[in-house]
């Protein structure tokens, strides 16, 4: 039964991390977003007006993302053991070490 909740918590928390932010919530996430919105500019020919629209947009989705992340983390500590917990946290730096070391943002251990 822990087994499937554990599989079943992991499935719910990876997809949420990275539809958002793959690399996290952190500074690099707002120069990742910089030059996304930056590279939209330039391959959809934006005016200002639609500029500062797509960035409105991106802020708030990634604002929900960020609050839903929270909630299901705030879910799953109640539901999880501490020793599950540190598994899913181990497992979760994993995944972003991967996804560094995958787009080259980090070189592996």
């Amino acid at each position: 039964m822990n087994k499937t909740l554990l599989t079943l918590a992991i499935a719910l928390t990876f997809p949420l991390t990275a539809a958002a932010f793959p690399g996290g919530y952190g500074p690099d996430s707002e120069a990742h977003q910089g030059h996304r919105i930056e590279r939209l500019t330039q391959e959809l020919k934006l005016s200002d007006a639609q500029k500062s629209q797509v960035e409105a947009i991106f802020k708030e989705q990634h604002e929900k993302a960020k609050a839903l992340h929270e909630e299901t983390h705030a879910k799953l500590s109640k539901v999880l053991s501490p020793e599950q917990l540190t598994k899913l946290e181990d497992l979760k730096k994993q995944r972003r070490e991967h996804w560094k070391h995958k787009k080259g943002l980090e070189k592996p251990e």
